[in-house]
């Protein structure tokens, strides 16, 4: 299998076979010599940088019903919020006075905020802080939206393809959504010149080796800016609920294999990550990542963004936590870095 993985790190690519014999044929001992290679190539790129983004959860609405999410339209026992624009701009003070240097605005597809309020939001958050990175996370829009989006100064856009798989994609969504469109609205943001972020879930109902397989095929092809997996962790509200949950075990090694896939990419320790395992975030940062999300949200409505049971909203997770976060980081040998993160390409 090693040699697999040593083809992976110098030809940037596999067949489909090869990486679902890759896959399908892990081992501890196999992981730990993926891991050490990612490594090598995440210092090559970022050296024992981790950059840091502050998270905002803006709005919990969804009008989508993905079956595998707590915020779906259709879960009727969740206590729903928005943020106004006054509110939103307080948490990047709060951010920018902590050292961010990265803002992340994420929220269900709550057209509720309309273009033009988006709009709003977007420019009065880059007139005040316009050495900053504006990093959006709301779903499928226009090509004419993601455009005046970007124009308005966002730089950054965040949207999982979730499955590269498209019957794989019409078991985890309603009929309303669309494998194609996914695709299409992830071919908008990167021709319109957002360094452009997608993922997947890993461990999903009814996912297989192979789809894991066309997932990187798809990667290999798309050449992300940035890469977010997490494991799939069910919630109780959810057509989902009692599947089995995604291990850390084999979300670890698909980051080992996404950094040797992608050495410059930009790949989050998630929080799904950090939900399923206390020591998830550093796990994931010697499998490869090179980025934590700490959350800027108001506290009193972190619990209610809850897209799957158990997400955690305290300790190292949060804004107020930093301190720690760097300790941590310190202790496995790499340091928090204040600064926009921009994917390094460089070397490539």
């Amino acid at each position: 299998m090693r040699e697999i993985i040593d083809k992976l790190a110098s030809e940037r690519q596999l067949t489909k076979e090869e990486w679902v014999t890759i896959i399908e044929n892990r081992t501890p001992e196999l992981a730990e010599y993926l891991f050490e290679k990612a490594r090598q190539e995440q210092a090559k790129h970022y050296g024992n940088e981790i950059f840091i983004r502050g998270l905002i959860e803006f709005t919990n609405y969804c009008r989508n019903n993905c079956f595998y999410c707590g915020i779906r339209a259709g879960n009727r026992n969740i206590e729903r919020y928005r943020l106004t624009k006054e509110e939103i701009l307080e948490c990047c003070e709060l951010g920018d006075q902590i050292g961010f240097r990265t803002f992340v605005l994420q929220g269900g597809e709550d057209m509720h905020f309309t273009t033009d309020e988006m709009l709003d939001i977007i420019t009065s958050i880059k007139k005040r802080y316009p050495e900053h990175a504006l990093t959006l996370s709301v779903g499928e829009r226009d090509y004419d939206t993601y455009l005046a989006f970007f124009n308005a100064g966002a730089d950054r856009y965040l949207l999982r393809h979730e499955t590269a798989n498209k019957e794989h994609y019409n078991s985890l969504h309603p009929k309303a959504l669309s494998h194609a469109r996914r695709r299409e609205c992830l071919s908008y943001l990167k021709e319109i010149g957002y360094e452009t972020g997608t993922g997947f879930m890993v461990g999903s109902p009814g996912q297989t080796a192979e789809h894991l397989a066309e997932d990187m095929l798809f990667i290999t092809d798309f050449d992300p800016d940035m890469i977010g997996i997490g494991p799939f962790l069910p919630h109780h509200d959810t057509p989902f609920a009692h599947e089995k949950a995604g291990t850390v075990e084999l979300t670890l090694y698909m980051i080992g294999l996404i950094r040797l896939l992608n050495p410059s990419v930009l790949l989050p320790a998630t929080t799904a990550l950090g939900s399923a395992e206390e020591s998830g975030r550093s796990l994931a940062v010697l499998a490869g990542a090179n980025v934590i999300m700490p959350n800027l949200s108001p506290l009193n409505v972190r619990k209610k963004y809850l897209l799957y049971d158990n997400k955690i909203s305290t300790g190292v997770e949060t804004a107020e936590g930093i301190s720690q976060l760097a300790e941590d980081m310190e202790k496995i040998g790499y340091k928090l870095v204040f600064s926009r993160g921009d994917r390094n390409k460089s070397n490539i």
